[in-house]
């Protein structure tokens, strides 16, 4: 396409002036044009050349890329010029313009499109083993073939993706087949098995190459290859699972033999078969189990193989649970782990776990107690002589006290009847009067009586005192809801009847911190399980506790 501009020339006669006085004058009109050439076709990275024409003559050239993918050099200067078409990925347009200025006209521009194929190369695929780094491999083995060295011989190009196929061969477990690499383990063989493998490359204009691969995996030794599992760590109580279906045999199928073979015994569920339970028995240290399993194939090849599982006692506190075994909802009673009604202490806790505790004595859900007769020696679980009860979970030992012998103040001194004044360490004024509440003669405060008892040696041990909140709560168990008392009445027998003071509140050496007189110490009503801070100077019955 041609580009015009107009040009004015003045003429002046030979023989007259120009300017001045009259005379004619010629003016004449010249076009300016330029021509930028024939649109192209050329192919990517070939070299080719465009010419401009211009007139009048003395104009000069300058071109400049207007579009397209770009071509090194621009602007240039001067009508011809030969150029290198750059590298393209798809077919591409490029526009160039070329401007012309002559003398004293207005530049005029031609523009010239170059359309640019593009001559994409195909890339190369290249397979290369890469591990393990001794050949050839063996069973377990990791393999590893890589695409890595595939090229694109195309300057700016690159691969784009990998596929990669198994022409031939066992079923093998590979996580992909589209990566640059590609891994496997070498699996148990019974002979030597060859594989074939094809990887297709893609390079990033679409071009694809593809090559085969082949390689030799070795037959195994031992035909059987038991696999336990890995070694656990487990808390008591815990249901722990043993399983050996990852173990490989050449054979179809197979079949598992598990045995123990250190620690406490446990009971497994199914020993016969390749996953087998058991719930980790009631331990006081940490312990250590051990278990074997054999497995056989089908043609009655075997092999062998063990774990250990270690096993800790679960943080299960020092103090007794609720006694609480059962769960409910608004209205009724429910198995426990309900979504709708979660998280209930029947399912937490000690107690959750009572079928599986290994107790020392005896006592309802977790709760655990054994008695002692007068010189603190143990005796049977069924003995109906005994004078005191070891708490086996808190390490405490309680008193039971002594049967009725008559009419409050004519007891005996450990009479059940016997109801005191809150005087501890003497850190108040409360008058515990003599032989009103109690027996003793000289007074029914409570430092007074753990100073009687102590002094008697009573059940071996002299450190005998009034029990702190936590410790007399621990007694209460609320599984006992809706009957006479909260507690073990076979365990703690000869307790007062409630319809003697009307309630049956038990001290605790806690005072209660009401902020002005300190009056007010905590008991525990062992009918109802109930809490109350409680005036000192009334009368609450007691139970003295101490530790072994």
């Amino acid at each position: 396409m041609k580009a015009f501009a107009l040009i004015p020339l003045i003429s002046c006669g030979l023989l007259s002036a120009c300017g001045g006085g009259g005379g004619d004058s010629d003016n004449t009109v010249v076009e300016t044009s330029v021509n930028a050439g024939a649109d192209l076709q050329i192919i990517e990275k070939s070299e080719f050349t465009i010419t401009a024409q211009g007139s009048p003559a003395d104009g000069t050239f300058s071109w400049q890329q207007v579009s397209g993918p770009s071509i090194e050099g621009f602007p240039l200067e001067g009508a011809e010029q030969t150029l290198t078409a750059p590298d393209v990925k798809t077919d591409s347009e490029i526009i160039l313009r070329v401007s012309y200025q002559s003398t004293g006209s207005s530049a005029v521009s031609d523009d010239i499109s170059i359309s640019v194929s593009s001559n994409n190369q195909l890339p190369l695929a290249v397979v290369t083993q890469t591990s393990p780094e001794t050949l050839p491999s063996v069973y377990k083995d990791t393999v590893t073939l890589s695409a890595l060295e595939s090229s694109d011989p195309d300057d700016n190009g690159q691969i784009d993706s990998y596929l990669w196929q198994l022409l031939s061969g066992p079923d093998l477990d590979i996580e992909s087949f589209t990566e640059s690499t590609l891994s496997f383990s070498h699996p148990l063989l019974e002979s030597n098995v060859n594989l074939s493998w094809q990887l297709t490359v893609t390079d990033d204009e679409g071009g694809e190459a593809s090559t085969q691969y082949s390689m030799t995996l070795n037959k195994t030794n031992e035909l059987v290859d038991a696999n336990a599992g890995a070694d656990q760590n487990v808390e008591e109580f815990e249901q722990v699972t043993l399983d050996a279906t990852n173990s490989e045999t050449v054979t179809d199928t197979y079949k598992c033999e598990w045995q123990q073979l250190t620690g406490n015994t446990e009971t497994l569920s199914n020993s016969d078969q390749c996953t087998t339970t058991f719930f980790a028995s009631d331990v006081d240290t940490e312990s250590t189990l051990s278990f074997e399993v054999t497995v056989t194939d089908s043609k009655g090849r075997t092999d062998t193989d063990s774990l250990f599982v270690d096993v800790s006692p679960k943080a299960l506190g020092l103090i007794n649970d609720s006694g609480v075994g059962e769960c409910y909802n608004n209205t009724q009673r429910i198995n426990c782990e309900s979504d709708d009604f979660p998280a209930q202490d029947a399912e937490l806790g000690r107690d959750s776990y009572a079928n599986r505790l290994d107790k020392v004595g005896k006592g309802n859900l977790a709760f655990d107690y054994t008695k002692l007769n007068e010189f603190a020696d143990e005796v049977g679980d069924d003995s109906p002589d005994f004078t005191c009860i070891r708490d086996n979970v808190t390490g405490l030992v309680w008193e039971v006290k002594s049967v009725a012998s008559g009419t409050v103040p004519n007891t005996s001194l450990r009479d059940g009847q016997n109801h005191y004044y809150w005087d501890i360490g003497n850190a108040t004024t409360v008058n515990g009067k003599a032989n009103t509440t109690c027996s003793s003669n000289i007074s029914c405060g409570l430092q007074t009586y753990v100073n009687e008892v102590n002094a008697i040696d009573f059940c071996g041990g002299t450190n005998w005192r009034v029990p702190a909140y936590t410790e007399l709560l621990g007694l209460i168990d609320y599984g006992k809801q809706g009957q006479n008392v909260l507690i073990d009445n076979t365990l703690f027998p000869n307790m007062a009847e409630k319809s003697a003071l009307g309630h049956l509140r038990y001290w605790t050496s806690q005072t209660a911190a009401d902020g002005t007189s300190l009056s007010q110490a905590y008991i525990i009503d062992m009918s109802d399980g109930n809490d109350l801070a409680y005036p000192k100077e009334n009368t609450a019955y007691v139970r003295l506790v101490r530790s072994r």
